[in-house]
């Protein structure tokens, strides 16, 4: 943990920054500072957890400094140091969130065992927000889990027939993706890759990427009669990213290259 102890009375700060044993409560850095302006300059550019303040200083006070410290949501425990134990002063740090109020002079055993138990309460509120935020993950994760599980269920529960048509509609729908593959259609299916394919062929009669190269090829076809579409851009709708080897595909499919089947096909051919 670190603490800023901020009190214009120079030689006091110093002499509890060298005196008091900051390890033995829980504390590893501590930084010092003379006014609420040097505070705020540490606290712009240093991660504090803890700030002690005296209240009374000269210009800005503690009060005002630790209503800054609000405005700009840092998250850091507050602990004030006055020499006068007054109500308003009291009332104003409860309303600040301030965890301690301590009234000078005090033993530096006193100082130290209320800073530890600002660090204790601190530590365990860490510790609780730690496990919330374990709890959300882990119901999370296992909401993700049972979606899947309910998917794959319900992928399973659908017949064969009504599995190929599926498969068969989405390929249609995703000729342009590149990556459109058995393995592909397995994750978007739930279904072991193998199996899909076994039921694919035995309803359609053609293995899965038989059928999807068909498709492609046919719809090059449809897109190639468009003088306004070049076949690289046509390889691409397809799902080609290579066009040569789009083209060998093409010419073993039609017997033809793509562009003599453009030549072909075009409306004044």
């Amino acid at each position: 943990m670190k603490l800023l102890m901020v009190n214009d009375a120079a030689l006091e700060l110093h002499t509890m920054e060298i005196e008091i044993p900051w390890k033995n409560y829980g504390i590893d850095t501590v930084f010092t500072a003379e006014s609420a302006a040097q505070a705020r300059e540490i606290l712009l550019s240093q991660q504090v957890d803890l700030l002690m303040c005296d209240i009374e200083m000269p210009g800005e006070d503690g009060i005002s400094l630790i209503r800054w410290i609000r405005q700009q949501k840092y998250d850091i425990e507050c602990i004030l140091l006055t020499c006068h134990s007054d109500f308003v002063y009291a009332k104003e740090a409860i309303s600040l969130g301030c965890r301690e109020y301590i009234v000078l002079p005090a033993r530096y055993e006193d100082i130290g065992s209320t800073v530890q138990r600002v660090v204790g309460q601190r530590r365990e509120l860490q510790h609780a927000i730690e496990l919330q935020e374990y709890g959300r993950n882990w119901v999370q994760q296992h909401q993700e889990e049972l979606q899947e599980e309910q998917k794959k269920q319900n992928a399973q529960a659908i017949s064969p027939k009504e599995t190929a048509e599926k498969c068969a509609a989405y390929i249609q729908e995703h000729l342009g993706d590149e990556d459109l593959n058995v393995q592909a259609l397995g994750s978007v299916f739930y279904l072991n890759p193998i199996y899909l394919s076994r039921i694919f062929k035995r309803e359609k009669g053609i293995a899965i990427n038989q059928w999807i190269t068909r498709q492609r090829m046919e719809l090059a076809g449809r897109l190639l009669k468009d003088p306004g579409l070049s076949a690289n851009l046509v390889a691409q709708h397809c799902g080609y990213a290579n066009y040569p080897y789009f083209s060998t595909v093409f010419k073993s499919y039609y017997g033809c290259t793509p562009s003599q089947y453009a030549a072909r096909e075009a409306p004044d051919a």
